[in-house]
């Protein structure tokens, strides 16, 4: 079975592939990286107009990393919106992900977090640096292969 967003991008030959419906009944969808930028432009003029939240993460210790957007189409004058989730799988070795802060402004913190945690790089993103973690940090603390560095607890310096 096939929702509406995934009918809609059959209908005009855009790669995709439906992972049918979660337990609410909302639609996912995976797209490659490469073919990103266009469907998060069209999903906007399709009526998804608004971000209710990006995330990310590691699928298995060396597969891939996920960056998963739920996106909601907000209409006046309806009780339910109408949600989809959208799944961008990228390689673990050089994780490049359109960012689509230029689209929905909301991407921007949420898609620094995920760079940050799971070193997943979003191009043209206007200001990609770390935040929860210290610049000089080394590494990605979310990725299940991560080694975390030797470092004391504070109740370890007495």
């Amino acid at each position: 079975m096939q929702g509406h967003l995934s009918a809609w991008l059959v209908k005009h030959e855009l790669v995709h592939r439906s992972l049918g419906f979660d337990y609410q009944g909302i639609e996912i969808l995976q797209i490659k990286p490469e073919d990103w930028d266009s469907i998060a432009v069209i999903s906007y003029v399709y009526g998804y107009n608004y971000l209710r939240s990006q995330c990310a993460y590691d699928v298995a210790p060396g597969g891939f990393l996920a960056s998963v957007y739920h996106l909601t189409r907000i209409q006046y004058g309806v009780d339910q919106p109408e949600e989809v989730c959208i799944k961008v799988f990228a390689p673990r070795r050089n994780p490049k992900i359109p960012s689509v802060f230029w689209i929905w402004r909301s991407a921007d913190f949420q898609e620094r977090e995920s760079y940050d945690m799971l070193g997943i790089s979003y191009e043209n993103h206007p200001r990609l640096k770390r935040i929860l973690m210290p610049e000089s940090w080394i590494g990605w603390p979310l990725r299940k292969d991560y080694i975390a560095p030797n470092f004391y607890e504070i109740q370890d310096a007495h």
